[in-house]
């Protein structure tokens, strides 16, 4: 299979409201996510962009549709069209999510939780050997934010990813916003969930913001990064190294020169985390 970049700095995830200023201003971006099903076309204005981004920047592929826990058959259409857009973007990974997110005909635009089973992670596992078949490289799968349980888990969510990763050869982005989300509505320790994890298939890492309602706390993706994830990422680069990280945002998308803030005090963070250490970038 083929291996990814160990580490590519700090990036951001390509946004189509950015588009114009990426090309005429090329800010000072190491990388760019890209949202995989947004290009899965046969042309148009996005793909016209991301070829010209391409051009300047290198890109990750990132999915929302690969459904990879769930109980019916993988969309080998959806994979051959995935591979077909890798071929054409040479990103450095492909990532999704590990969750579910279809019934036997319909997407249902969620993230949703696995149960944390021995049944769950045989199923999970031969999925991600099957999609990793197919693309001719590792799988990368995100941990998501939840906000619920199942009554029957045998596995805590990090022993039963790790396991996942061993079984099956998959890497793993590293959502610490959502580490931090989920840590809140279940009511244990981030530091635990993050430090269980093999540090040697962690390939990426996100940054995002939520909504903070006090009893619980969604994963919106439309504010800034707060400063106990800040923190909690910090921490995490200290115990990990460098590991290519991104800002994401989806919604309440601010002026450009805002998100470059935020990647900004990313790299500060991280410089400040790694002093002593081989740089990201």
């Amino acid at each position: 299979m083929q291996p990814a970049t160990t580490c590519l700095g700090y990036g951001l995830g390509l946004r189509s409201e950015y588009y114009k200023e990426i090309l005429e201003h090329r800010p000072p971006v190491d990388w760019f996510e890209v949202l995989s099903e947004n290009y899965l076309v046969e042309g148009g204005k996005a793909l016209y962009y991301l070829d010209a981004i391409g051009e300047h920047y290198p890109l990750v592929m990132h999915g929302v549709s690969l459904s990879i826990g769930g109980p019916h058959a993988l969309d080998l259409d959806y994979l051959q069209r995935l591979k077909q857009l890798a071929a054409r973007v040479q990103p450095q990974w492909i990532s999704d999510h590990l969750c579910w997110s279809r019934g036997n005909a319909h997407q249902l635009h969620d993230l949703l939780p696995l149960p944390y089973s021995e049944e769950s992670l045989q199923h999970v596992a031969a999925r991600v050997r099957q999609v990793q078949d197919v693309l001719e490289r590792p799988l990368v799968l995100e941990n998501v934010s939840s906000y619920l349980r199942t009554a029957n888990d045998q596995f805590s969510e990090w022993e039963f990813i790790a396991a996942l990763s061993e079984l099956s050869g998959c890497e793993l982005l590293l959502d610490v916003n959502n580490v931090y989300v989920s840590a809140r509505n279940h009511g244990f320790d981030a530091w635990d969930f993050i430090r269980a994890l093999p540090v040697q298939r962690i390939r990426q890492i996100h940054l995002a913001g939520h909504s903070d309602y006090g009893d619980y706390v969604v994963d919106t993706h439309d504010q800034p990064v707060c400063d106990p994830v800040w923190q909690l990422y910090q921490r995490t680069l200290t115990h990990l190294g460098p590991v290519a990280t991104m800002i994401e945002r989806d919604d309440h998308y601010p002026p450009f020169s805002e998100l470059l803030a935020e990647l900004h005090k990313a790299r500060a963070l991280g410089e400040a985390a790694l002093q002593g250490r081989t740089p990201c970038a």
